[in-house]
């Protein structure tokens, strides 16, 4: 007998197949018949007649660390169809630590962690795995390591470029992190301090990754002025060392850099035809979110959150940032909301740092600077100016898949504070309802983008699709009626359309409602012999 069979609705495959009519059956947490099962018996029949049943949504970039920890039911990401997340992006991962270096890494990645009750008592990626499993997630977890943390365990005092004794001990780290089972390494080279990596460095940890054959994720120097020579770098490192490169959120700030992805997107397409293997990932959004502190010139972020202080606290060098401020700046302070801050600054939440000026009868770019001061560096924004075009030139590029560099949050609970940017809540049915209902890609072609190219590029090779022997990890929607209604002005809202979540063969949403006591998420690490998961 089956332990639960989908009946009556369609089936879009996940590796860009058309739909076709079709039952999905499932024994332990395996799909193991698709076709007419209708003298089947199965512990659990749930008809979706007039559905779609689509593969478990995989988000290639999220930033779900430690609010998994806070609340494992993941709730905005399941109530999406999202069935597994990769996380450590962008160099910002909670290991590897030694307790000299752990709350100097906390501080860096503050604004991913979002609630203080969260005991941060690991110190390599096998407790921190250990400590996810322990939240009992209810999707899947694979673990990026990130480079961040290897900096600062490798040398906690150096914010410049790394000795040779430094570089062996970051080595030394990454190599153990692959072997305990992180799918690959990210850096974040707009963040102190892997903002002080050379070429050198990279192309030593991109040897690295390629002798474990894992992802190596580059969130890169620059998305505004200089996108191209960033694209350029990255894509150097991984033809030099063989690496599988992932470049994150190939987007550009400003509309005076408006038309440089598709100039970047023909650097890819060149790689690609060398042999480079190389993918990107987008959000369907016109605008990014990161700490505010991103705007300032690279030079005033080194030395991390005591360094910035520092800075911001002399009279003179604050008169340097000023100074610099519109020679880096590519958007306008009318473009910059504030999405959240920790400690809690009054009647900021929302506004942009334009209003915040007035209000406070300063130059904006004053106000920005004292946001960061009275924060110590924990002040998120929304920044909006992105181009249509430059969005639609990623969504139809081959190599392009969806991460919604997003995190799992609770609304009701320590991750639900502040105003974050929507794509936590919304990225997936946004791109696979009104983008496809727009005509901007096909509905099969969305799904594969979310579903089995992720999953690929992870190496997560039973995953992203519906086909006997795959994971029973499944989403079924609503095609017609599937839609975000989370917006940047109350992005804490749940999706339409989305009716039922399996993961693992067991319905975590039925009907449009989660059970939050069905948890059967995994982490999912890589094998130290076999690079398999």
């Amino acid at each position: 007998m089956l332990d639960l069979v989908l009946s009556g609705g369609e089936v879009v495959d996940g590796l860009g197949g058309p739909p076709v009519a079709a039952d999905v059956g499932v024994a332990g947490d395996r799909v193991v018949a698709v076709g007419d099962l209708a003298g089947e018996a199965a512990g659990l029949r749930i008809d979706v007649t007039g559905r779609t049943v689509i593969p478990g949504i995989v988000d290639l970039h999220s930033h779900s660390d430690l609010t998994l920890l806070s609340d494992g039911r993941a709730r905005s990401k399941v109530r999406q169809g999202v069935t597994t997340e990769l996380v450590g992006n962008c160099g910002l991962g909670p290991f590897p630590l030694t307790d000299r270096t752990a709350q100097v890494v906390r501080e860096g990645v503050a604004f991913i962690d979002m609630d203080p009750a969260v005991a941060w008592d690991w110190r390599d990626l096998t407790g921190f795995a250990a400590a996810l499993a322990a939240a009992r997630p209810a999707l899947n977890v694979a673990v990026l390591v990130g480079h961040v943390p290897l900096r600062i365990l490798a040398a906690p005092d150096n914010t410049s470029t790394l000795t040779q004794g430094e570089l062996d001990r970051l080595l030394a780290a990454l190599d153990v992190a692959l072997e305990q089972g992180a799918v690959g390494f990210s850096t974040g080279l707009m963040y102190p301090p892997a903002m002080s990596a050379d070429r050198a460095e990279l192309v030593a940890i991109g040897r690295v990754v390629a002798r474990h054959d894992r992802l190596f994720a580059i969130h890169a120097r620059n998305y505004s002025d200089h996108l191209v020579p960033a694209v350029e770098e990255a894509l150097s490192v991984a033809e030099e060392t063989g690496c599988r490169l992932q470049f994150s959120h190939l987007a550009v700030a400003g509309r005076r850099n408006w038309g440089a992805v598709a100039r970047a997107l023909e650097l890819v397409d060149r790689a690609r035809s060398r042999g480079v293997d190389v993918g990107v990932d987008i959000y369907p959004y016109l605008a990014g979110s990161a700490n505010l502190s991103q705007l300032l010139p690279g030079w005033a972020q080194e030395g991390g959150v005591d360094g910035i202080v520092d800075r911001l606290t002399d009279p003179a060098t604050r008169r340097r940032i000023l100074a610099e401020l519109p020679e880096v700046m590519v958007h306008g302070w009318d473009e910059i909301e504030v999405s959240d801050t920790t400690p809690t600054v009054p009647d900021v939440l929302g506004e942009t740092v334009e209003a915040i000026g007035h209000a406070w009868g300063v130059h904006p770019a004053e106000a920005a600077l004292d946001l960061i001061l009275q924060t110590r560096n924990n002040v998120s924004m929304v920044a909006y100016g992105r181009s249509e075009q430059d969005l639609d030139a990623v969504l139809a590029h081959p190599a392009a898949s969806i991460g919604s560099d997003g995190l799992a949050l609770d609304p009701d609970g320590p991750t639900g504070a502040g105003r974050p940017h929507p794509r936590s809540y919304g990225t997936y049915p946004r791109l696979l309802g009104p983008f496809v209902r727009d005509g901007r890609l096909t509905f099969e072609r969305a799904v594969q983008m979310s579903t089995s190219l992720p999953a690929a590029r992870i190496g997560l090779a039973d995953r992203g699709r519906v086909a006997v022997g795959a994971a029973a990890d499944l989403a079924v929607v609503d095609r017609a009626g599937l839609v975000d209604t989370a917006t940047y002005t109350a992005p804490a809202a749940f999706p339409r359309g989305v009716g039922h979540v399996v993961v693992a063969g067991q319905v975590v949403v039925r009907d449009g409602e989660q059970d939050d006591g069905v948890r059967p998420g995994r982490v999912l690490v890589a094998s130290a012999t076999a690079d398999a998961l």
